[in-house]
């Protein structure tokens, strides 16, 4: 780039490491020679990002891609210097920096972190004293465009899951594994915006990036997914459900229906876990829970999990003489792959996790 400006009469140099080509120059030379205005450009890579100061300086150009939003904003940053006789900066952006590292709205604005950008109204963002930004209405059409198709924050839960699993040296992180290692900021993203969030749709999400083992494809093509499905997302107000799919669970020897008996003993062992028996209103202590008869505890059962299970359960929990509840027997072959299981027990044990994340971060 050095020789070719030279060549058509604009004075530049070359700054990069270990530098000795016909157009080079050592860095605090080249520094020197453009605050002089004996050199008008000075073409570097990577050397520049940090440490400099030429206020003077006017244009800054991108010729190379960098989807870092840090470098991104330190080499704009190399213009944005007050200086006397300077009225503005010039960005030439060649390659579309702007946007794989960030709007330029969005950095000149103090904006927080990149991943967290949502769609702007640019006619009412706030910048700095004495910093007038002015666009033209066909650029700010472009952002517009721009946002409504991002994909910045499904590309960071991608990244913070390949983080994750290189973590866990390789392996498919469960959804508990991916919840306890991931960053708290692209969590909370999760659960604020549910169409990107990859725990209420967890096969989907490997699906997409292939990451699904083959006896997990097997699952996920057929009616197992639709049952897995069903528990990921159904409405949980109470964290009652729960200890009625730990009873079909069975510790992994799932059951296509569970009898009065089989409810009550998963749940207790459920709501003696922990302080777990503090879901039920008006119990004020141990004491009083534990004075709490089986046949109190199945009629609770039956009056709210195990209805409204049937009610929205999408026709997959029925119900079946002498038992308190069933599912449908079309998933008596599935139910047996051990992906079945190992997935049926990882949403249940992360919908748990998370009722009870949920309920602590509201009190």
């Amino acid at each position: 780039m050095a020789k070719e400006f030279c060549k058509r009469g604009i004075k530049s140099v070359a700054v990069y490491s270990n530098a000795d080509g016909e157009f080079s120059e050592e860095r605090n030379r080249a520094i020197e020679q453009l605050k002089n205005q004996e050199i008008k450009v000075i073409f570097s890579v990577d050397m520049f990002n940090e440490g400099v100061d030429i206020a003077s300086l006017d244009m800054v150009m991108f010729l190379r891609p960098t989807e870092s939003p840090t470098v991104f904003l330190q080499q704009l940053g190399r213009g944005l210097r007050i200086s006397k006789g300077k009225e503005y900066v010039n960005v030439l952006d060649f390659i579309g920096n702007y946007e794989k590292a960030g709007r330029a709205p969005f950095l000149l604005n103090g904006g927080a972190c990149v991943g967290e950008r949502t769609a702007y109204d640019y006619s009412e963002i706030e910048y700095p004293d004495d910093c007038i930004v002015d666009f033209d209405m066909r650029l700010i059409d472009l952002f517009w465009e721009m946002d409504k198709k991002s994909l910045s924050i499904q590309e960071r839960i991608k990244q913070e899951y390949y983080r994750v699993k290189e973590l866990l040296d390789g392996k498919v992180p469960t959804r508990m594994e991916l919840f306890t290692n991931m960053d708290d900021n692209i969590y909370e993203y999760c659960m604020k915006y549910s169409k990107e969030n990859p725990f209420k749709r967890y096969m989907d999400f490997l699906y997409e990036i292939h990451e699904l083992s083959v006896e997990e494809l097997k699952v996920y093509s057929g009616i197992g997914r639709e049952f897995l499905q069903l528990i990921e997302t159904t409405d949980m107000q109470k964290v009652y459900k729960m200890p009625i799919l730990y009873g079909f669970y069975n510790e992994g020897d799932v059951r296509l229906a569970v009898t009065d008996d089989e409810v009550v003993e998963s749940w207790k062992k459920f709501f003696d876990r922990g302080t777990n028996w503090k879901d039920f209103p008006k119990v004020t202590s141990y004491e009083e829970y534990r004075k709490i008869t089986d046949k109190q505890h199945l009629s609770k059962a039956k009056s709210m999990p195990i209805k409204f299970l049937k009610a929205s359960g999408k026709g997959f929990f029925i119900d079946k003489d002498g038992y308190a509840l069933g599912i449908r027997d079309e998933l008596a072959d599935v139910i047996k792959a051990d992906a079945f299981k190992h997935q049926m027990k990882d949403i249940i044990e992360y919908r748990t996790m998370e009722y009870y994340r949920r309920r602590y971060v509201e009190n």
